[in-house]
């Protein structure tokens, strides 16, 4: 494993690299066992989706869905007899943009209108996110086993696995996400091998704005997955904005570490405009695409308000009526979120705010029974939470500190993707605080939390080369931690899987007061 964020020798700031500093910061290279470690990747996500795929179908209630299951799940549903659109219920309940529901509307394509069909895709999805960040933490680190530690605590992580069986649509959220933040470092090792390319021939200094770069297919890749992610959840534009920041960032230090003479105005003049179009233009295009259902259906909700709730003139008036009826219904959709405000004299009994979810000190109740039957004692008790492994979500203030100094002091790039892929599903949530909101809304936040904590991990690890002590005890400690969390996970599986339990086991499982 190659160290992370330490530099061949100790240079001024500001003055650009040279000789090995400058190979070492273009070319880092692969590790060489790659037909193992995607092995390892595909194992891993084949035993997280057995566990994913373990009594997907429980629980229902009464062979209905269980909590938010009622909006989206009905919702797909409708979308197969409806030629991929949802029933216009004569009032505006379809809150969100159509992508996720057509996803659970393939499983119950293929299943079934029951519990395993509408929740088929979530574990699908949840299964490859698996996949993905052992990929990426593999590319970040340059260390398979610090792809696969990621891998192991991603399967262990509460959120994310309880997400990945539900008919909701957090966890596709998370994918998209995920999957562009991925796309994203591949772009910047692409971006950091054209330049080496380019310093190797000596054309590095033809330009004070270094090279152009022509077609960069991954940025362009990173786009399309992000317009999906906005395609799932509005949300989705926080993570276009941030990074489309953190990729400026990016190519703004791959080109100092090139040598190039301006390198913020290099990546102003070079980068920005088609970096605009990819991470932009392409989202937006393909958000619209989404909409593709009801931009051909008769009976899609405000369809056809062009001469109704809209007039006919006005400034925009050159504005196709297909594009104006959906800014009218995207309207009327914002209104309903802007008024789903907390009733502070009946709040809803598991809402909660976002200062609780780094620790994840208020979890989501989706199903509860106290007449379960099978845990051989007179009362039973069945439950499915939302709930974050304390191991990890515990871990969340030391591990997003240490991420921040590292960042700021190290200039660590790893740790400032971590950071922001984390911060731009956390922040957000802070402008409204009136607004209703639930734990699940972190469900993204878990993979770039277990990206930081992985990190800390390869530091406490140590590098290839340290001596065989210190790689002992580093090796020791993260053996113990991951054990620790593994250990974690296997404590709460009854209260996220619904397994029947006595009530004292439930209280054995309930290790705050604001768990219950």
């Amino acid at each position: 494993m190659l160290p992370l964020g330490r530099w061949p020798a100790p240079r001024i700031p500001g003055t650009p690299p040279t000789g090995p500093e400058r190979e070492w910061l273009l070319r880092r290279p692969m590790p060489t066992d790659r037909l193992p470690s995607w092995l390892l990747a595909i194992m891993l996500a084949f035993i997280g989706g057995i566990l994913r795929f373990y009594r997907l179908g429980y629980p229902t209630d009464d062979g209905t869905p269980v909590f938010d299951e009622k909006h989206y799940v009905p919702q797909a549903w409708q979308m197969l007899r409806n030629g991929g659109v949802e029933d216009n219920p004569g009032y505006e309940l379809v809150v969100h943009p159509p992508l996720a529901k057509q996803l659970i509307a393939v499983g119950e394509w293929l299943v079934g209108y029951d519990g395993v069909g509408w929740r088929l895709s979530a574990a699908v999805i949840g299964t490859l996110c698996i996949l993905l960040l052992v990929r990426i933490v593999r590319r970040m680190t340059r260390s398979t086993l610090c792809g696969v530690l990621a891998g192991v605590l991603l399967i262990c992580d509460g959120v994310s696995f309880v997400s990945s069986r539900m008919g909701m649509l957090d966890i596709f959220l998370t994918f998209f996400v995920l999957a562009s933040f991925g796309a994203l470092v591949v772009d910047r090792d692409d971006v950091r091998a054209r330049l080496a390319d380019v310093v190797a021939q000596g054309r590095v200094s033809e330009s004070p704005y270094g090279p152009r770069l022509g077609m960069r297919w991954w940025r362009f890749g990173a786009g399309v997955l992000l317009g999906m992610a906005c395609a799932v959840k509005w949300s989705g534009v926080y993570w276009v904005i941030a990074f489309g920041l953190l990729c400026v960032a990016w190519d703004v230090a791959a080109r100092r570490a090139a040598g190039v003479r301006r390198p913020w105005v290099g990546a102003l003049v070079r980068d920005v405009g088609p970096g605009l179009w990819a991470l932009v233009a392409v989202p937006v295009l393909l958000y619209l695409a989404s909409w593709w259902a009801w931009f051909a259906s008769e009976t899609g909700t405000d369809r056809y308000q062009v001469g109704r709730g809209i007039g006919t003139d006005g400034p925009f008036a050159f504005v196709p009526d297909a594009l104006r009826s959906l800014w009218y219904y995207s309207g009327h959709v914002l209104s309903f979120h802007e008024g789903l405000h907390t009733n502070k004299a009946d709040p809803h009994p598991w809402e909660s705010k976002p200062w609780t979810w780094p620790m994840g000190l208020r979890p989501m109740l989706y199903y509860y029974s106290g007449a379960a039957q099978g845990c051989n004692a007179a009362q039973c008790i069945s439950a499915t939470m939302l709930i974050g492994t304390p191991a990890l979500w515990w871990l969340s203030p030391a591990a997003l500190g240490w991420a921040v100094w590292r960042s700021l002091t190290r200039f660590d790039w790893r740790y400032a993707g971590a950071l922001v892929g984390y911060l731009a599903g956390y922040l957000p949530w802070f402008v409204e605080l009136d607004r209703q909101m639930y734990y699940f809304y972190a469900t993204p936040m878990a993979p770039f939390l277990i990206i930081a904590i992985t990190l800390g991990l390869a530091e406490i690890l140590g590098p290839a080369r340290a001596g065989p002590e210190r790689r002992a005890t580093g090796l020791l400690v993260v053996s113990l931690y991951v054990g620790l969390a593994v250990a974690n996970f296997a404590w709460l599986w009854p209260v996220m899987v619904g397994d029947p339990i006595t009530p004292s086991h439930w209280d054995a499982e309930m290790w705050l007061p604001s768990w219950r």
